[in-house]
């Protein structure tokens, strides 16, 4: 499914399927389309636009496709899809506007845990005998 056709999707759905908001997606675009867009140059061009490049990628990570799947939907040869994929998350990485936080970042929010210790052991209790 091309980007032509989900971009008329509602924002929950858009996200459902590719999963990210459709911000999200305009935000990597704008990352993605100065390295990406290679119409009127010279050497090779891909036969998507950025945006369907994306996409792809998208759905690489969130479907866990194989890459020879992903090959064969699209169009395009599984060296190439794995160019694209290794390009996109080298460029996503480098803007630094899509990492995660680091372990020391994560720890440093994290709550202090406050406990409370309950004894809960049995203790024998004393009771009448029963006399018949």
């Amino acid at each position: 499914m091309t980007y032509d056709q989900l971009k008329h999707l509602k924002s929950s759905d858009f996200k459902r399927r590719c999963g990210v908001h459709p911000e999200t997606f305009e935000q990597m675009v704008e990352i993605l389309h100065p390295h990406l867009d290679r119409r009127g140059q010279r050497g090779g061009q891909c036969k998507l636009s950025v945006e369907d490049q994306l996409l792809l990628v998208l759905e690489y990570w969130r479907e866990y496709r194989t890459q020879f799947h992903i090959a064969t939907s699209w169009g395009l040869s599984e060296s190439a899809v794995c160019r694209l994929i290794q390009k996109v998350e080298g460029l996503l990485m480098e803007s630094g506007k899509f990492r995660l936080p680091g372990k020391k970042q994560l720890y440093q929010n994290a709550q202090t845990w406050n406990v409370l210790v309950v004894d809960a052991t049995e203790s024998p209790i004393e009771r009448p005998k029963k006399t018949a």
